[in-house]
């Protein structure tokens, strides 16, 4: 997990399903937290949560019989690799800064 680094739009998705959303509330979460930077395109997003599927990094939650909508949720697998992304941005923040800045 330690050499993990994580693409923008993976941080993103995995950081807004830390609450139980569908696709479409995916991309609109990732556009807000970001400013409007980053904007998933259906195509982006959907091979994204197949292959964070694949990883364990996400689940899907059982639906309604009848909704076309699903729901996922990060699992603790992602929630690990999430929080390991987040250090590895604050050393080359912390780096940055540090011969930058002085």
């Amino acid at each position: 997990m330690a050499n993990v680094t994580l693409t923008e739009a993976v941080y993103y998705i995995l950081l807004s399903l830390v609450e139980p959303m569908h696709g479409y509330g995916i991309m609109q979460k990732a556009e807000s937290l970001s400013n409007g930077r980053v904007k998933l395109a259906a195509g982006t997003l959907y091979g994204a949560i197949n292959s964070l599927l694949e990883k364990g990094w996400i689940t899907a939650l059982p639906g309604e019989k009848d909704s076309r909508k699903k729901e996922y949720q990060i699992t603790q697998e992602g929630r690990q690799a999430l929080e390991a992304e987040l250090l590895r941005l604050k050393e080359l923040l912390e780096n940055g800064k540090r011969i930058l800045e002085g």
